[in-house]
């Protein structure tokens, strides 16, 4: 399915609400993407998104529409040489290689733009297929730290992917 990467518009609440206001999303991701979503959710985004000096948090949109997300978060102190991977997908556009083309598309606009020499990713280890995205778009296993995310009401282990941009 052709998809576009762009930054977030402010005429994008309403696609942005219909697609995130979803449990199944919200499950796989931390407590700061709030489910219920709602319009106030999505203008305070996007709002955010635009007024870095980088813009480095992107639409996935489908016919202009928002259907997802995806974002650099360059890290700062002693991890500054390091950016945090994030994303996530409407519901009804996974399984259709969305995000195993906007993966790469992400890494090379980070490693292209911004200072760092690594980028890594956090699913929780029960999110089977972020984890295998992740693989399939060259991402390593570094480590697995049990049992130390708490959501919905349970424990959930964290997984530490990683792609450099010298190689191992």
């Amino acid at each position: 399915m052709h998809f576009q990467l762009r930054p977030f518009l402010p005429s994008d609440v309403d696609s942005l609400v219909r697609y995130a206001n979803n449990p199944l999303v919200a499950q796989n991701l931390s407590d700061q993407f709030p489910h219920p979503y709602d319009a106030s959710h999505a203008v305070a985004f996007i709002e955010k998104t635009r007024a870095a000096e980088l813009v480095t948090v992107m639409a996935i949109t489908i016919d202009q529409e928002v259907v997802g997300g995806i974002g650099l978060h360059p890290q700062t102190d002693i991890y500054r040489k390091n950016a945090e991977l994030g994303y996530w997908l409407g519901e009804p556009f996974w399984g259709q290689g969305i995000m195993s083309a906007a993966i790469p598309e992400m890494l090379a606009f980070g490693f292209a733009n911004l200072d760092v020499v690594r980028i890594y990713a956090r699913p929780f280890g029960s999110n089977l297929a972020s984890r295998r995205v992740l693989e399939k778009t060259g991402f390593r296993l570094e480590a697995r730290i049990d049992k130390v995310l708490y959501k919905n009401g349970r424990f959930e282990d964290e997984l530490i992917y990683a792609v450099r941009k010298y190689g191992y």
